[in-house]
This record gives structure tokens, sequence and C-alpha cells, in this order.
């Protein structure tokens, strides 16, 4: 069994990923197709999420977001989802169990990893968390690539491993580091080779720093579509940004056609 954490910064997708994993079983039994996987929530967050993934998915439903503020005192005072992930890979193999634990952080708590002088309860807190002991890897979720960004997630993951290796976790935790939202045409050819043609031609500062960091058999790179795209054969993203209570909120073009793409693998190798 795998402790998996799933971090990022904002917009990242943390939450709709967790919906997606939520919702696809569910869409594929009533489509009369097998799953080779079963998500369990297992505590009330969970359940909740569960219940209105069909909704995020297809309607742009959300929760209220969280925000650093005078409601927000400690980190029990967070959302935290646990799901039983039971994975089935090949005919013959029993069934795998993974656990996934997300504390819904505010995703500016993970970026403010780079002010090395940030030291508030929250933040610790989030540290703390994330490398505890018993816990086998971090889904580490970016979706920028533009100008600039590079510089940004360097700064950030150099600090990362700075803690991971004050908490002696540098050997023992494994990273899967994952460009999501893959979908967008930009991108979506590069999900082949993801190291090469996407972490190496967009962030390779980022790259470079965790390669020359962390033992090659605790860190791999992935790309990763929640919305996927419309048709083999019709690459666009099937997905539409839409209004919604808390600005855009993304929904799936064709529900019919969803085809997500690498929901599991990240999670799967992680957990190994």
């Amino acid at each position: 069994m795998g402790n998996i954490v799933v971090i990022g910064p904002r917009r990242s997708g943390k939450t709709t990923y967790l919906a997606a994993l939520s919702y696809l079983p569910a869409l594929r039994s009533r489509k009369g197709k097998d799953s080779n996987f079963k998500i369990q929530p297992l505590n009330d967050e969970s359940r909740d999420l569960a219940e209105n993934a069909e909704n995020i998915i297809v309607e742009g439903a959300t929760f209220e977001p969280t925000v650093i503020g005078d409601k927000l005192q400690s980190v029990d005072d967070l959302p935290y989802y646990s799901f039983q992930l039971q994975v089935k890979k090949g005919l013959l193999k029993k069934p795998e169990n993974i656990q996934i634990n997300v504390r819904d952080y505010p995703g500016e708590v993970f970026e403010k990893i780079a002010d090395r002088n940030l030291s508030d309860e929250i933040h610790q807190e989030f540290i703390d968390e994330c490398l505890m002991s018993d816990v086998n890897g971090c889904l580490i979720l970016f979706t920028q690539w533009e100008h600039g960004t590079d510089k940004f997630y360097y700064r950030v993951m150099s600090q990362f491993l700075k803690l991971m290796d004050e908490r002696n976790r540098t050997n023992n935790l494994k990273l899967a580091v994952v460009m999501s939202k893959c979908e967008r045409g930009e991108l979506w050819p590069g999900r082949i080779d993801p190291e090469t043609d996407l972490f190496g031609i967009h962030l390779p500062r980022t790259k470079t720093i965790l390669k020359d960091s962390l033992n090659s058999k605790n860190l791999q790179f992935y790309a990763l579509s929640t919305f996927g795209v419309l048709h083999k054969n019709d690459p666009r993203p099937n997905r539409i940004d839409q209004a919604g209570s808390n600005g855009s909120e993304s929904v799936l073009r064709e529900p019919n056609s969803w085809q997500p793409y690498n929901l599991i693998e990240p999670l799967y190798w992680l957990s190994k």
C-alpha cells in the first residue's frame, strides 16, 4: 500500500484531478466497460467530492476556494481528502491498493516554498505533512510553462529539495513530477516523452535541478490530462472554459467522448 500526497500551485487541477478519479469508474460501468481500478472514499470530505464529481467534470461545479484569511487558523481548518485506490494490472495479478491523501492547501502555500524566510504555521504544517516518514511519494502537478515559469518553479523545487534533505527524505521519497492539462495543443504532442519533450523544452532548469539532486529510481516525469482530447483523429482539447462562481471553470466539451490521459500511472509508480 502506498501513501501518496498530491501537491501543486494554484489552479494546477488538484481537486479536479481527484474528482476525475472518482467519476471515471462509474462512467465506464454505465457504458458497460471494465475499469482496471476502483476508488473508495475514506472520509466525509472524500465522499462529498465523489458525490459531486460528475457535476465538477461536466458542469464545472466547484467547492468554495481555499483562501488564507481570518477563518483559516491552522491546517485542521483545511479540507482533507482520503481515498483508497485499487489497481488491477494484468489479467492474473491481484489488485493492488494505493492510499491517496490530499490536504486541500491553497496553491499559494506550495508556491511560497520559494520564500526561504517564510516560517508561518500553515507553511510549516504543509511541509511537515508532505514529508512525513510514512509518505511514499508526492505527485507534484505543474501547469504553467510560459516564459518565466521555469525560473520560478526552479526556485520552488530547489527549496523543496533542501527541505527533503533536512528531513532525511532525499533517498526515500519518490517524486512524480507532472505536467498537467497536457491536452493543450502546444503540449499534447510531447506527452509520449514528457521528460524530453515537455520538461526538457519548457522547464529545463526545473528538470535539471531535480535530476541532479535525486536518484533516478525516485524521480519520474509524466504528462497528465484530466480532460483529454476529443477523439483519436481530433486532438482538440475535450475541455471548454466557462464562467463559474469562482471565475473561469473547465468542463468537458463532450462528456460521452471523455478519455482522460495518464490519471493512474503516476500514482501506481509512486506506490511501488
